[in-house]
């Protein structure tokens, strides 16, 4: 795995990683989205989505993979959905044929189905995990982590056994969805060692 970009001076840590014999990475870019109370108060937070556009050596698509962090459960839900549309704003001016995969934690636990419609409004699919993503608290134990796609078919998101980070990791499988070739499985763990955030696509 060759790590295609990190964010520096950031304490969300998020990095995406790839596999160079199957993707070249064409440019990378870190965004600073609509900030909360909580990111005012507490050290920077800024970044919250770190977006790489890959072309993809076997089918020569292009695609536009974004590791995203929402803001905490204390700000509000309406928030959130702002941080997620600027998001995918950002992942479509890349390019990538308006091919997209968003994966991260979206601290939207409660709501989901809202979540779901407003997704769908604006032409995304939101795919959950087969099982709970956290599960320390018992008051905020659900799905925290999701994917958000355009472009492609979601076959299945599996939740994998708990590593390092407080969050269980997730396997997703896709396809594109226009023309001929399969997208890889994207593996997406929570966290790993240190503070990064790990984004792997395979």
């Amino acid at each position: 795995m060759h790590l295609a970009d990190i964010t520096r001076g950031n304490r969300l840590g998020l990095a995406v990683y790839y596999r160079t014999d199957r993707f070249t990475a064409v440019e990378s870019n870190a965004f600073a989205l609509k900030k909360s109370i909580h990111d005012r108060v507490l050290s920077p937070a800024h970044e919250r989505l770190l977006a790489v556009r890959l072309l993809d050596n076997r089918t020569g698509h292009g695609l536009a993979l974004g590791s995203f962090h929402a803001a905490p459960l204390t700000a509000s839900n309406s928030l959130r959905r702002k941080q997620i549309h600027a998001a995918h704003a950002r992942l479509l001016d890349m390019g990538g044929e308006q091919i997209t995969l968003m994966v991260g934690d979206f601290n939207y636990p409660f709501f989901t189905s809202n979540l779901t419609s407003h997704m769908k409004n604006s032409g995304y699919e939101l795919s959950l995990s087969d099982r709970r993503t956290y599960t320390r608290y018992k008051v905020f134990r659900g799905h925290f982590d999701f994917a958000t796609s355009l472009g492609l078919d979601i076959g299945k998101v599996e939740t994998l056994p708990r590593g390092a980070s407080d969050h269980l990791p997730i396997l997703i499988t896709a396809e594109y969805r226009n023309g001929p070739g399969s997208a890889p499985a994207v593996e997406l763990p929570s966290s790993q060692s240190l503070s990064q955030k790990g984004r792997r696509i395979l």
